[in-house]
């Protein structure tokens, strides 16, 4: 694989830059509902197990003010550019060329078409990816789609996969409370290669 990271080919996402603000302005018209934002990432989760042939795991936990999905794939693709610097799939930043403005996008299981991680990414004030890979991990906050720091180089977990947590409890915002477990359990049997535990954090387990 070339280190030039103009030339690497663009399968989901184009690698030329972390960011496209027109993207995210236009993801901004079209806000899907909370429960949509989980199913969308899920997605993303289905997709790794499905191509690797086995039964993924997900777990979606819903805090006071957050929702996280933790999953079990092989972690965001992450590389390593010319300068030696670490450059993951910008996923939550620039468009998923399969789904988003796509007129036949595919269903996702709430009968809503799927548009890629940025049209979660643009609607929530804050959201944190962290990746875990075989060949490191690394975690970076964004604000309303934007990065607002460099991707930091985070200690390995001792398992691959992604770690995707949107700040959500915020003023106007859907509340996490809001969501109801049943509703996402439901709706993820809709995931043919992922299973998914759902939890609300303070219940009884």
């Amino acid at each position: 694989m070339s280190e030039k990271r103009s030339e690497w080919v663009t399968q989901t996402h184009v690698w030329a830059s972390d960011v496209d603000p027109a993207h995210l302005e236009q993801a901004r018209r079209e806000p899907p509902s909370l429960v949509h934002s989980v199913l969308e990432i899920l997605a993303y989760a289905n997709d790794e197990a499905e191509s690797q042939g086995r039964r993924g795991r997900a777990v979606v936990s819903l805090g006071p003010g957050d929702v996280r999905v933790d999953d079990d794939g092989r972690g965001t693709d992450t590389r390593f550019d010319e300068a030696g610097r670490a450059v993951r799939k910008p996923v939550m930043a620039t468009r998923d060329v399969r789904f988003f403005g796509v007129s036949d996008a595919p269903l996702l299981p709430d009968g809503e078409p799927r548009r890629g991680m940025s049209s979660v990414a643009a609607n929530v004030q804050r959201l944190w990816h962290e990746n875990h890979r075989e060949n490191g991990a690394w975690r970076q906050e964004y604000r309303w789609g934007v990065p607002v720091d460099e991707l930091v180089e985070v200690p390995f977990r001792g398992s691959t996969g992604t770690c995707v947590e949107l700040g959500v409890g915020e003023p106007g915002a859907s509340e996490p409370a809001a969501l109801s477990e049943r509703e996402v359990e439901r709706l993820a049997l809709g995931f043919g290669w992922l299973e998914v535990t759902v939890w609300r954090e303070g219940s009884a387990s």
